[in-house]
């Protein structure tokens, strides 16, 4: 039997989802078959899961608690917690385990941490010192900490990467995958001092923040992480404990960088939410990554209606996949020569509202409707790669993100 653990929003980010859910196909059976199994561990709103590379560990961003959480499979359709959660920071919304499962990245859209946590032979994880010392020094002294902090261990160097950051045009605040978020943003804007200097603002008018919102592993063991508020791409290396910055890529003004796949040549393509373009980003020979081409993701996509979220690929790496929310569409794009060109392809209808993840598998394109409360299937051409008609529909409550078991 095919299965799929399912993440997505529960009561506590204004959703149904009562934990990691299951998603099954019939053994023997086509997607047709494909349908929402229940719950099997409780979590609130687990809306990203990661796999341990090596173990049958599954872990859990729980956005509205700000923690990670950590679940061990005990059976082909069960799942139990595998100790206590980790904080990470506010509204953790992506994982990213290490190739060698030592530790995984987990980036906050709330307050722009980006944040590693160890990981032990079992697959536990391990909390930071520094995290332990922060929370100890918040309770005596009534410390908030650094805001959009990183563990990388030097406070000074993040300050100074936020003030040039700052200095950098740009945009951020999402339209939002969350009312429940909506309170912070207004919070902010309530005491920001620079609320009515639009050079401080994004296209949505909110005040410009850090948000970290995605981290990939690329060939040479560093780390790339998206921050949509300030439309950078940082380029980490894994220290001892913690992250070492490395350097950074500046995108466009107003372009909203939101998450990346790596291309088999090594081209890293990145979607972003605001603008609705594509950026591939290459290194140099001294290890130097910069900006090299871009597209829309469609033509007929429009920034200020449509705000793209997942990005995935074919297995070969030919053809892209950006899911739009908005126009409720999935656009797929052609890459080009050695990864460095991409161009638009296709552009299908999903069939649910608001296509915050999906998924490739088998031969077709399982799409999850957040807003909507269920997942489609959408058929995909077997000779150019291109989305067709929706084959397939299940409901799942308030789903943010699948992901195959083992």
């Amino acid at each position: 039997m095919t299965r799929f653990w399912i993440g997505g929003y529960g009561v506590d980010m204004e959703g149904p989802a009562d934990g990691l859910g299951l998603l099954a196909v019939d053994e023997g059976h086509g997607p047709t078959t494909l349908a929402y199994r229940g719950a099997v561990a409780p979590a609130p709103s687990p809306s990203w899961l990661a796999q341990h590379p090596n173990l049958d560990v599954v872990y859990a961003a729980l956005e509205g608690s700000g923690e990670v959480a950590a679940f061990a499979r005990t059976g082909e359709t069960a799942l139990r917690p595998l100790g206590r959660p980790v904080a990470a920071g506010q509204y953790v919304c992506h994982l990213a385990v290490a190739p060698d499962g030592r530790f995984l990245v987990a980036s906050c859209y709330g307050d722009g941490r980006v944040v590693r946590i160890g990981l032990d032979a079992d697959g536990g994880l391990v909390p930071d010192a520094r995290d332990k010392a922060a929370e100890l020094r918040e309770a005596l002294f009534g410390e908030d900490g650094l805001e959009g902090g990183t563990d990388s261990g030097d406070p000074d160097e993040w300050r100074e990467m936020r003030r040039l950051a700052d200095e950098t045009p740009g945009s951020v605040q999402p339209n939002g995958d969350s009312p429940a978020k909506r309170p912070a943003r207004e919070a902010k804007a309530a005491v920001d001092p620079y609320a009515s200097d639009p050079h401080r603002l994004d296209p949505n008018g909110d005040p410009r923040v850090s948000h970290a919102h995605a981290a990939v592993f690329l060939p040479d063991g560093r780390i790339a992480t998206t921050d949509l508020g300030y439309d950078l791409v940082r380029i980490w290396r894994p220290a001892a404990s913690g992250l070492s910055l490395d350097h950074e890529v500046v995108l466009p003004r107003g372009s909203g960088p939101r998450h990346m796949v790596v291309h088999p040549s090594g081209h890293l393509h990145v979607v972003t939410e605001y603008s609705c373009e594509l950026f591939t980003l290459a290194a140099d020979r001294e290890g130097r990554w910069g900006l090299v081409a871009g597209t829309p993701v469609s033509a007929i996509v429009t920034p200020g209606h449509d705000y793209p979220a997942e990005l995935s690929r074919s297995r070969d790496g030919e053809t892209l996949y950006a899911g739009v929310r908005g126009s409720n569409t999935i656009a797929a794009l052609r890459v080009r020569g050695s990864g460095e060109r991409v161009e638009p392809l296709a552009l299908a209808d999903t069939g649910v509202d608001w296509p915050r993840h999906h998924l490739v598998h088998d031969g077709a394109l399982l799409v999850a409707g957040q807003r909507s409360n269920e997942i489609s299937v959408l058929e995909l051409d077997d000779r150019t790669g291109a989305p067709g008609r929706v084959r397939h529909r299940t409901p799942a409550p308030a789903p943010t993100h699948l992901l195959l078991a083992r």
